[in-house]
């Protein structure tokens, strides 16, 4: 089950840009963009709804984990749920090192509202202003970008996840714990999540196009960028799909890799503990109280040593012959 604590403070921010620099105001204004942070309740969203007159629907559907990417009209407002990858904050090894969230694009004639319950690189990235030509009164350009990011970061997290998975390989090589196997299911699961998320944004953004949602079929600028989101998208997840393969085929294969190492090191204790049993065999023998050759011999503590050393020496020498050490 996918968790994330919600670590930051309740908070709606008014953002507008002016001059080039966004700058956060009181209130709402004029095509302003409003980010709804976590933690809710009921009783202030349904006082957000109210007061934008947005569907309650539209705002506690985007705080669903599980919710998958989707578009919904209905009036003059407009629901785009996008799923993004962000960090888990899970310490168990065999959780996924990344999950995937929904942030809500609200679109209504006069705001763009975004909400999520969860923190969101993404997100913050727009609101340290450090995205090229954003403009939250631009409603289009605005959710393109949105698109674009997340894409941009889902990208960036699949380099991470394969850089990772290189370095776990090499210390598996001459490994027999299961830690490293344990830090592979956590990167698939991550990848898992990846991929149910980008196929559920391939297919929202194919419909977005379709239905020209945005409206920008006439914009030849926006609608070139809106086709390259859809192409990088799909590269993202063809990636995503390739490291899934990949690590499915080198989890089996280092599996099997770990098994063969124990059975080495077994056979190895067996064939050494053979040996030794020819020493002890022999002394046991001379041990007994029965009568036996050259017993009475005041060497014979020697000729016990020496036999028991050549018997194991031939031994060795019959394994090592076998490629068995």
């Amino acid at each position: 089950m996918r968790h994330r604590s919600c670590m930051f403070v309740r908070m709606i921010q008014y953002i507008v840009k002016k001059e080039g620099k966004l700058r956060f105001v009181e209130d709402a204004t004029s095509s302003c963009w409003i980010n709804i942070s976590a933690p809710f309740n009921l009783e202030e969203l349904e006082e957000l709804a109210q007061r934008f007159d947005i569907p309650l629907d539209f705002l506690t559907d985007s705080l669903d984990i599980d919710e998958r990417s989707r578009y919904e009209v209905e009036d003059d407002v407009r629901l785009i749920v996008l799923n993004t990858p962000i960090l888990s904050e899970t310490n168990s090894e065999v959780e996924a090192i990344y999950i995937t969230v929904p942030i809500g694009i609200i679109l209504t004639p006069d705001h763009v509202i975004t909400i999520t319950s969860f923190e969101n690189p993404v997100l913050e990235k727009f609101l340290e202003n450090r995205i090229k030509n954003f403009d939250p009164s631009n409603q289009k350009t605005f959710v393109l970008r949105l698109f674009e990011q997340t894409v941009l970061r889902y990208l960036n997290c699949l380099k991470k996840l394969n850089l990772k998975r290189n370095l776990i390989e090499r210390e598996l090589l001459n490994s027999s714990r299961n830690r490293e196997l344990k830090q592979l299911l956590s990167i698939e699961k991550s990848l898992v999540y990846f991929v149910n998320s980008l196929s559920s944004n391939e297919l929202l953004k194919m419909k977005l196009k379709r239905v020209d949602v945005l409206g920008i079929r006439k914009d030849e600028d926006l609608t070139d960028l809106f086709e390259d989101i859809i192409i990088d998208n799909s590269q993202a997840l063809e990636m995503a799909n390739v490291y899934t393969n990949i690590l499915n085929g080198t989890m089996e294969a280092y599996a099997s890799i770990i098994s063969n190492n124990l059975n080495v090191v077994i056979q190895r204790l067996t064939l050494i503990t053979i040996i030794l049993m020819v020493p002890t065999l022999v002394a046991s023998l001379y041990g007994m109280n029965v009568p036996l050759p050259f017993r009475d011999s005041p060497y014979m503590f020697f000729y016990i040593i020496i036999f028991s050393l050549l018997i194991s020496l031939l031994l060795a020498w019959f394994f090592r012959r076998k490629r068995l050490f």
